[in-house]
């Protein structure tokens, strides 16, 4: 497997430099064969990539240790649900699957490519080759996946790192990896186009698509890694800022602002520089998390220290940032817009301004995630930048973003008149007010939080609002509720499946107030029979259950569950109110208490890491998690136990399935060809409205009539 794999990776790069020179050659020249010939060599570079894939895939199910990388990344003891987990928990492996990737989506890219585009696709062919030729280089010279043990291969491998032994580790690698290297198709979409001298929109369309693609994948993935966080970790937390996260999370907030601002584009023929610009920096931003990643500079399960990597790596970003914007600065010229915006007041505003924050975001987490190493380098001093910088400085900008995400929607192009803010405004209003008011009269004092759930009750209602009225101009059009719903959101799908997105991102936000502002923790040690309180909940300790396996030792606590009687529990003096010597603490009868489950966290040793992976027992409810740790199990047969609540914790999940709901109606495609009756035709005429109608903002795309 060794030497095919070897093979297929000379023979990708071989075809990797034919397809980028031949390209450029092909299209200066006007040799339309060899254009074609580069063309379909992104298809053999795709199918190259495979068969090294397969290779190394193939060398750990048949458990073949004479390769390095085999050898002290399995063993025969893996879980075979592992294997594709152990496939790319490495640097070598990873940097494998990372061209896999990129080279299938290229020859999706290529195939997909709409016919007005075919005078820049071979420029985007070009980028798209040389960016395959630099992983194909790597693989080959600096960490080759199929480096063979010198002499007798041995019998038995090392095993995979125990914290990526998660179901989480299925899809959190694999989908940040694809998304960060991805954003090289939506850019070399724009670049091509800029170098072939098509400086119109006809590269806009399917970038903007690759872009959703791309954004949606790296969205996912870091929620997954969250919840990766939240079930293994054993700090109760999901998101502690942690670099290698972040340089997924940068990317994501740049192509968040250029999916939005496209929509100018598309719309209104302005923001075509600030749209190249946004990829560019999403670019450099990938490639400098591939850096951050494999140079080794934080240390992190997730990166793979290499100071030849890290060279190569930096060097490679520092290339891309070179290219990007000297295309960019020799275009220039020619992006500029006809259009500027009119009015503060209006919907591109609000998206320039969204944009500026999703920057701004961007630019702090920069900060946060480079400092160290710049402290490193010139003071030779070692410096941590923790949670609370990042959660300080980005939360009141992220507060912002969020009220942004709700007045965008309901201002109109070009600009809006005083009646469309009272008209569309009012409602929204109203129901962050109230929310606020309501909060604040049930005792709660937190009130940045107070305020938050304000602005995400507005936000909501803005969405909700604009959903009512366009469903019920359709309904009086002659429609039943459920079709005229269906034919709002099927009327324009970017805009309704960006609203769904929004919804998505109002539940993460619930679940990031809830858990950062009403957290509870205590750390308690019970023996046996045993139990503790926290909040609503008496946890008793049952027994331990130990295990041992060929690559572990075990350790399991069994806890039940009890939802507390308040009328017999005193929350001051935290005991019954009843006779202490009947119902006390470690009595084991309780009066009126009502079990609702059994938590079974536990430990795992892994003597060959000399590591110790930990699973949380957790209990959801919409309205908080109870969440259970064993800190240490004790030679007295007691456990120390941490018990958390984390309220709204569930919403952080919800979250995701609502997100990719969003994802998918945004980029689902309208019918080629609509057809209708006569009854349609004469209730659309009724309908439509001039689509820069400052009166009418919910409705400019969709073609219906406002109801007043």
């Amino acid at each position: 497997m060794a030497d095919l794999g070897v093979i297929a990776l000379l023979l990708g790069l071989g075809i990797s430099a034919y397809t980028m020179v031949g390209s450029l050659i092909g299209q200066h020249r006007g040799v339309p064969e060899l254009v074609v010939s580069s063309r379909r060599g992104i298809y053999l570079s795709a199918l190259m990539s495979t068969v090294a894939s397969a290779a190394l895939l193939t060398a750990f199910l048949q458990n073949d240790f004479s390769i390095v990388y085999v050898r002290d990344h399995s063993n025969t003891v893996l879980e075979r649900g592992f294997t594709l987990v152990a496939f790319y928990a490495g640097n070598e492996g990873s940097l494998l699957y990372i061209l896999f990737a990129l080279a299938l989506m290229s020859a999706a890219a290529v195939i997909w490519a709409p016919g007005r585009f075919a005078r820049s696709l071979p420029y985007t062919v070009a980028i798209l080759a040389g960016t395959q030729a630099f992983y194909y280089i790597v693989l080959l010279f600096f960490a080759s996946p199929f480096e063979t043990v010198p002499g007798t291969a041995p019998d038995e491998g090392i095993s995979l790192n125990p914290l990526l032994e998660h179901p989480g580790m299925y899809s959190h690698p694999p989908i940040i990896m694809a998304g960060l290297v991805g954003i090289t198709i939506p850019f070399a979409y724009a670049t091509g186009a800029l170098i072939s001298g098509n400086y119109g929109d006809d590269w806009v369309d399917i970038a903007r698509v690759s872009g959703i693609l791309v954004w949606g994948v790296l969205g996912l993935g870091l929620l997954i890694g969250a919840w990766w966080a939240y079930t293994i970790l054993g700090w109760g937390g999901y998101w502690s800022w942690d670099p290698i996260e972040n340089v997924a999370f940068m990317p994501w907030l740049v192509m968040t602002a250029f999916i939005h601002s496209i929509m100018v584009q598309k719309r209104r023929g302005m923001f075509r520089m600030w749209n190249v610009a946004l990829l560019n920096i999403a670019f450099v931003l990938a490639q400098l998390g591939m850096f951050i990643n494999r140079g080794g500079p934080v240390v992190s399960v997730h990166s793979f220290a290499s100071s030849s990597l890290g060279a190569v790596f930096i060097t490679f970003m520092m290339i891309s940032l070179a290219f990007a914007f000297g295309v960019f600065l020799w275009r220039y010229p020619q992006l500029k817009s006809d259009r500027t915006v009119e009015s503060f007041l209006s919907r591109e505003a609000s998206f320039l301004v969204n944009n500026f924050l999703l920057l701004a975001v961007t630019a702090v987490t920069l900060w946060g995630v480079v400092f160290p190493v710049f402290s490193d380098l010139a003071r030779d001093v070692s410096v941590s930048i923790s949670a609370p910088y990042f959660n300080r400085v980005n939360g009141p900008i992220l507060l912002a973003m969020v009220t942004i995400m709700g007045v965008g929607p309901l201002l109109p192009w070009r600009k809006a008149s005083a009646r469309s803010l009272r008209n569309w405004f009012a409602w929204p209003t109203g129901a962050g007010l109230a929310v606020i008011a309501g909060l604040f009269a049930s005792g709660i004092d937190e009130w940045v939080a107070v305020i938050a759930f304000g602005i995400l009750a507005f936000v909501a209602v803005a969405i909700l609002e604009e959903w009512w009225r366009g469903t019920a101009a359709r309904h009086r059009g002659g429609d039943s509720w459920p079709v005229a719903y269906w034919r709002l959101i099927s009327g324009n799908r970017p805009r309704h499946g960006g609203y769904i997105v929004h919804l998505a991102v109002l539940a993460l936000a619930i679940g990031i107030i809830g858990t950062q502002f009403f957290d509870q923790r205590v750390d308690v040690s019970l023996m046996p029979g045993e139990s503790a309180i926290i909040d609503n909940y008496r946890v008793e300790f049952i027994e331990v259950i130990e295990g041992a396996r060929a690559d572990r030792l075990t350790t399991q606590a069994t806890l039940d569950v009890f939802q507390i009687n308040r009328s017999e529990y005193d929350a001051d003096s935290g005991g019954y109110l009843v006779d202490a010597n009947k119902y006390n603490l470690n009595g084991g009868s309780y009066p009126g208490d009502r079990h609702i489950g059994t938590l079974e966290p536990w430990q795992g040793f892994y003597p060959a890491f000399n590591q110790v992976s930990v699973r949380s027992g957790i209990r959801s409810t919409l309205l908080e998690d109870l969440y259970l740790i064993p800190s240490n199990f004790n030679a007295d047969g007691s456990v120390a136990l941490r018990m958390s609540i984390n309220p709204l914790a569930v919403w952080l999940w919800i979250s995701g399935p609502i997100f990719l709901l969003g994802t998918a109606v945004a980029l689902w495609p309208a019918p080629a060809i609509e057809r209708s009756t006569a009854r349609d035709r004469i209730r659309n005429k009724q309908r439509l409205v001039a689509t820069d109608s400052p009166e009418a903002p919910a409705f400019q795309q969709s073609g219906v009539a406002p109801t007043e």
